[in-house]
């Protein structure tokens, strides 16, 4: 024989509640400052608009830099790895094909690991930027850009 429950409804039966606050009172968790608020950016957003001044900064100097494809990888691909002269690649220029532009690739978290500040970083990132765009060109760095 079934009975029929006459107490207070259970938890399955009630619909859920949202949570005001966390269990130690201190409210829901959240982003500390709005989306366009330059601490609201994640590491690699930051990395991709530092890397992009310093392209911009570039292709004002060379126009031909507008036809390079520019990149930036978290890591280098394994068989990338292999084929650097460094233990770990910190940039990589493809030069163009047939069917392709030339691409200069950065990898972010090579570079990170290197600098140990943000104006490091930033001196760091132009320097491999600027050694790619000499091997693309056929050009000295210090020719590339004579003011870094």
């Amino acid at each position: 024989m079934h009975s029929e429950h006459s107490g207070p409804p259970s938890h399955r039966d009630r619909p859920p509640r949202r949570r005001r606050r966390d269990r130690h009172g201190r409210g829901m968790r959240g982003p500390l400052a709005p989306r366009p608020v330059p601490i609201a950016l994640t590491r690699a957003e930051k990395f991709d608009d530092l890397a992009s001044d310093s392209v911009e900064r570039l292709t004002k100097r060379w126009p031909e830099l507008e036809r390079v494809r520019f990149a930036v990888l978290d890591v280098p691909e394994a068989e990338t790895e292999l084929l650097a002269d460094e233990p770990v690649a910190l940039g990589r220029m493809v030069p163009a094909t047939a069917d392709e532009t030339a691409m200069i690739i950065l990898y972010r978290r090579p570079l990170e690991l290197r600098a140990e500040s943000r104006s490091e970083l930033e001196m760091l990132v132009h320097d491999i930027l600027v050694e790619q765009v000499a091997d693309l060109l056929g050009l000295d760095p210090d020719t590339v850009d004579p003011d870094g």
